[in-house]
């Protein structure tokens, strides 16, 4: 149950309803909302009460009910959805991913206080879903741009898109997609977290007294790329969400800098105080390796008291293979929110490198 004080100062403002709010780009969301004086209210299975300002709400998407009784006294004006459900198939995933999309805007419909919707998807949006990720005979033109159109395979992040525009023509609301290339950011039991990822597997080489291997293509490690801040990605969809010029549009969201691996990957090592190896003729998958490497993480994290003893919870090794594997070098155009004002950057390196010392310095890395 809402409190009357929080019923009272919530109706002065904006009123966010984050879902996904512990997955990395939900809980950076959360974050910057609540500094910027939003009253935010965050939707997960599983909710973080560890958040200061944060009314965290537990439900399941694909649960009527559920989300029904969960949101009886929560009225949004902005509905906020940066999460997924991975499955099997494709199939699977356009059937599960819009539903969840098509039961919360349901419920939320009969209240008639949504204003606006933002959709976080991302770069398989051009690339194709995993089972066809970015394969030869698919590969697109880089930079990809937002006006690209479709692939003709089944994608659900299609789906999603389309569930939020049918709703927006039946109730009325404005909306956003932002499409984010790799997200770096900090949160934990995250299902596709590079940069975490990575710390985790420096840390395990530099226990090991071995080099950081690059396990992706030769196309990854000498091609241009480009990263998404989670902090830059969060002020995107803020910007866009109150931006009347923005809305009704799909934007690219990236740091605004491009790098190659060749470049990036020696200062990573650099930063845990390491040797590397780079691209040797063959992929060299990171899963292969991170597999074998749970008791020794065990050790590390009794040897240096962190507060996380379960390698996977981590590390999400197969989607960064999927990303450094790619046969294509991947990065985007930004011009579309740039010129339309959103002018926010920042490096890449600190990108890492300041996730690198967040870990550090809450025990989640030695």
């Amino acid at each position: 149950m809402v409190s009357q004080q929080l019923n009272t100062s919530a109706a002065a403002g904006n009123i966010a309803l984050v879902v996904g709010a512990t997955g990395i780009t939900g809980s950076n969301l959360a974050l910057k909302l609540i500094e910027k004086q939003w009253t935010v209210f965050g939707l997960s299975r599983n909710p973080n009460n560890n958040v200061e300002g944060l009314h965290p709400i537990a439900a399941d998407l694909l649960n009527e009910e559920s989300l029904a009784a969960a949101l009886k006294d929560i009225s949004p004006t902005h509905v906020f959805f940066t999460t997924w459900m991975r499955n099997d198939t494709e199939e699977e995933n356009i059937r599960i991913n819009s539903a969840m999309i098509h039961n919360l805007l349901h419920i939320l419909s009969f209240k008639k206080t949504v204003q606006h919707v933002s959709l976080v998807t991302g770069l398989k949006h051009y690339l194709g879903p995993f089972d066809a990720y970015a394969k030869a005979g698919t590969l697109p033109e880089t930079p990809l741009r937002e006006e690209m159109p479709r692939l003709d395979l089944p994608n659900f992040y299609y789906s999603q898109e389309d569930e939020i525009y049918k709703v927006a023509l039946r109730d009325g609301f404005t909306w956003n997609v932002h499409r984010p290339h790799t997200v770096i950011g900090k949160t934990i039991g995250n299902a596709m977290n590079m940069g975490t990822t990575l710390a985790v597997y420096a840390s395990i080489c530099k226990k090991e007294g071995l080099p950081l291997i690059w396990p992706g293509s030769e196309a990854q490690w000498n091609g241009l790329s480009d990263v998404t801040d989670a902090g830059i990605l969060a002020e995107q969809i803020i910007w866009a969400a109150t931006t009347p010029n923005a809305w009704k549009e799909a934007f690219n969201i990236t740091n605004g800098d491009v790098f190659r691996w060749k470049w990036l990957w020696p200062q990573i090592a650099q930063w845990f105080d390491i040797d590397f190896e780079g691209y040797n003729g063959e992929i060299r998958p990171l899963e292969g390796i991170l597999n074998e490497k749970q008791s020794i993480w065990t050790e590390i994290a009794k040897e240096n008291q962190l507060v996380e003893t379960n390698l996977y919870t981590l590390a999400s090794a197969w989607h960064t293979d999927l990303d450094l594997g790619r046969p294509l070098e991947v990065m985007t155009d930004m011009s579309k929110s740039r010129q339309l004002g959103f002018s926010v950057y920042k490096s890449t390196k600190d990108s890492f490198f300041d996730l690198f010392t967040l870990l550090r310095n809450d025990q989640i890395i030695p």
